[in-house]
C-alpha cells in the first residue's frame, strides 16, 4: 500500500490559510503516520503549485499511488477531509 499524502496549497499572506491551519493540525493528530501532510507554499513553490494547477489558496490536494484522489479549493471542514482520507487510505 502507499501512503495517501494531504498537500496543503498555501500563502503566508492568506487569512482563509490561517484558518485551515488548526483543522489540518487536527487531522495531523488524528491519523498520525498512516497519511503524509505537507505544507507547500505557493510563492515559493511555483512549479509544484504548476503542475497541480493551483489559481487559489488554500487548495488541499490528497494524492493517493501518485494520483490526485480529491481536490479542494478554500477552507475545508475537517470532517470532509477526515471522510476522505478514510476512503483514500481504503
Amino acid at each position: 500500500m502507499s501512503k495517501v499524502v494531504l498537500m496543503d496549497f498555501f500563502a503566508e499572506w492568506c487569512g482563509p490559510c490561517k484558518m485551515q491551519d488548526p483543522i489540518i493540525e487536527e487531522l495531523k493528530k488524528k491519523f498520525g503516520d498512516k497519511v503524509e501532510f505537507k505544507k507547500v507554499d505557493v510563492d515559493n513553490n511555483n512549479e509544484l503549485a504548476s503542475k497541480f494547477t493551483i489559481h487559489a489558496v488554500p487548495t488541499l490536494v490528497i494524492e493517493k499511488d501518485g494520483a490526485v484522489f480529491k481536490r479542494y479549493t478554500g477552507v475545508t471542514r475537517a470532517n470532509v477531509l477526515e471522510a476522505d482520507l478514510n476512503a483514500a487510505l481504503k
